[in-house]
C-alpha cells in the first residue's frame, strides 16, 4: 500500500489534499483488471456508473471502489473495457481554476469533468461508438436499498441511446468487493482504530448532567478530530431503563433526526448505540452500550449472554465453515438463555454497510426482508479476507420488553480464524458513581 495511506503528509503537489489516504495505482490495476476479465466474458463494451450520496453516502461505493472517488455531489463514469476510464463529479464552480480537488487526492483517473446533468455522458458514449453496444449499469445492490439509480437518470440515458443495450452490472462489481485486498484491510484497520477511540469517548462522556447531543458530538469529534471522513453514522438512544414498559427505544439505537436530543443523562440511564467509523470510505462497525449507575443484575445477565454470543461467533468464523455453521453457534447462547434478540448476526463490511452476504434477522421472520435472514445463503462458505459488522442485540422479555443492550465489533477472516478489528472493551459497560 502507498505510504500516504497511513502516514499523512504531502505527496507530488504539495497542496494540502495531498494528505487524504489514498490507495496505489497497484491496488487500482488488480481492480480494473479483474473487472474487465468480467466485463469480457459478459460481452460488456464499458459500464456506466451512477454514484450518489444517498444512504450515508453507501450510493457512491462502487464508484469510489473502481474509481477512487466518492464525492458528496453525485458522480457518474464511464469505465471501458479498453482505455481510460471518464468521470463527471463536482459543480463547475469547484473545477476552477485548475480543475478537481480529486486531481491532487487520488492518481487512479486523471480525466475529470464538472458533472451538469447526464447531457454530456450520452455525447461521449456516442462519440466513442458505445451508442449500439452493450452497456453494464452499475448502481448499488444492497440488501437494504437495491439499485440507486434514479429513473429519470435511467430514462434519460435509454432515450437518448436507444439502440443500446443496458444490462444490471451492478453485482460484478459488488460481487468483488466481498474479498478484501491487503490495503483494503489496511483501510479498514485505521477505521476500526478510530471506532475504538469513539468507544472510548462514549464511556467518558456518560455522565450524569451530559446532554445527549453533547456526547453524541464527542463521539463525532473524536473521529473527525483523529481523521475520519466525515460521514456521520451514529444509531443511539438514551434512557432509564425503569418505568413503565412501551415508552422507551432502548432495544436499539435510533436515527437523526430523533437522536441527538437535549436530553441530559442521568443515574439509572442506559445508552446504547450502533455507529462506524470511516477512514478513506472504509467503514468499521461497532456496537456498544454504557450503564449510568449500579446496573441491576438483569442487564448484567444480557451482557454475559451478549458476550457468550460474541466469542461463539469469533470461533466459528473461520474460512470453510458455513454461514449457517456461524450464525446458529453465535446464536446458542441466547437461546438457551431463553432472552431473544432485535438483531444476532453479521453481514458484510467495507465502502458499505451492509454488504454481502447478510444475515441478522430470525430465519423465516415474516416481517423482513429474506435478503436479510440468510434465505438461500446457508451453505455459503466462510473465505479468507471477508470482513464482517456484527450485530448483537440481545434482551429478556422476561423482564424487560424494551431494554436491551448492543454489542459488535469488525471482524476480519484471516486463514487462521478471525480477529476483531475494534477490540471493543467486554467488561459490564456499567460506571457505578456516587
Amino acid at each position: 500500500m502507498d505510504e500516504s495511506a497511513t502516514s499523512p503528509g504531502p505527496r507530488g503537489d504539495a497542496h494540502h489534499a495531498s494528505y487524504v489516504p489514498r490507495l496505489s495505482i497497484a491496488e487500482r490495476d488488480r481492480r480494473w483488471s479483474l473487472i474487465r476479465e468480467r466485463m469480457a466474458v459478459e460481452g460488456l463494451e464499458c459500464l456506466l456508473i451512477i454514484g450518489n450520496d444517498s444512504h450515508w453516502d453507501m450510493g457512491m461505493a462502487n464508484m469510489r471502489y473502481v474509481t477512487h472517488i466518492g464525492s458528496k455531489t453525485d458522480a457518474i463514469a464511464i469505465f471501458p473495457l479498453e482505455g481510460e476510464p471518464i468521470v463527471w463529479t463536482q459543480l463547475r464552480m469547484q473545477h476552477i481554476p485548475s480543475g478537481s480537488r480529486y486531481l491532487h487526492t487520488q492518481d487512479w483517473v486523471r480525466d475529470i469533468r464538472p458533472i451538469s446533468g447526464p447531457a454530456p455522458i450520452v455525447g461521449v458514449l456516442r462519440e466513442k461508438k458505445y451508442d449500439r453496444g452493450k452497456i453494464g449499469l452499475v448502481g448499488m445492490k444492497s440488501p437494504i436499498m437495491t439499485d440507486i439509480v434514479p429513473w429519470s437518470t435511467y430514462e434519460y440515458f435509454r432515450k437518448g441511446l436507444p439502440d443500446a443495450t443496458f444490462v444490471d452490472a451492478t453485482i460484478l462489481v459488488e460481487y468483488l468487493r466481498i474479498i478484501k485486498s491487503p490495503e483494503e484491510i489496511a483501510m479498514l484497520e485505521k477505521a476500526g482504530g478510530l471506532a475504538r477511540k469513539m468507544v472510548d469517548t462514549l464511556i467518558a462522556s456518560a455522565e450524569p448532567g451530559t446532554k445527549e447531543c453533547e456526547l453524541y458530538a464527542n463521539m463525532i469529534h473524536t473521529e473527525i478530530s483523529n481523521g475520519g471522513e466525515p460521514v456521520i453514522f451514529n444509531l443511539l438512544s438514551s434512557g432509564p431503563v425503569s418505568g413503565p414498559a412501551g415508552n422507551r427505544h432502548l432495544l436499539h439505537g435510533s436515527e437523526q433526526p430523533a437522536v441527538p436530543s437535549m436530553r441530559t443523562l442521568g443515574m439509572g440511564d442506559l445508552v446504547i448505540t450502533e455507529f462506524h467509523a470511516s477512514w478513506a470510505g472504509y467503514l468499521a462497525a461497532a456496537e456498544f452500550s454504557v450503564f449510568i449507575g449500579k446496573a441491576p443484575g438483569e442487564l448484567k445477565r444480557i451482557h454475559d449472554v451478549s458476550v457468550q454470543c460474541l466469542e461463539r461467533l469469533i470461533e466459528k468464523m473461520r474460512p470453510g465453515n458455513t454461514l449457517r455453521e456461524v450464525w446458529e453457534a453465535e446464536r446458542e447462547p441466547c437461546y438457551r438463555a431463553g432472552m431473544d434478540f432485535v438483531e444476532l448476526g453479521f453481514h458484510g463490511h467495507g465502502l458499505a454497510s451492509p454488504e454481502h452476504p447478510i444475515v441478522v434477522y430470525e430465519l423465516g421472520a415474516s416481517d423482513a426482508s429474506p435478503t436479510m435472514t440468510g434465505e438461500k445463503i446457508g451453505d455459503l462458505l466462510i473465505r479468507e479476507d471477508m470482513v464482517f459488522g456484527m450485530n448483537i442485540d440481545i434482551h429478556d422479555p422476561r423482564w424487560n420488553k424494551d431494554v436491551g443492550l448492543m454489542l459488535g465489533d469488525t471482524l476480519h477472516v484471516t486463514k487462521n480464524g478471525a480477529r476483531l478489528l475494534v477490540n471493543i472493551p467486554l467488561d459490564f459497560p456499567q460506571k457505578a458513581l456516587g
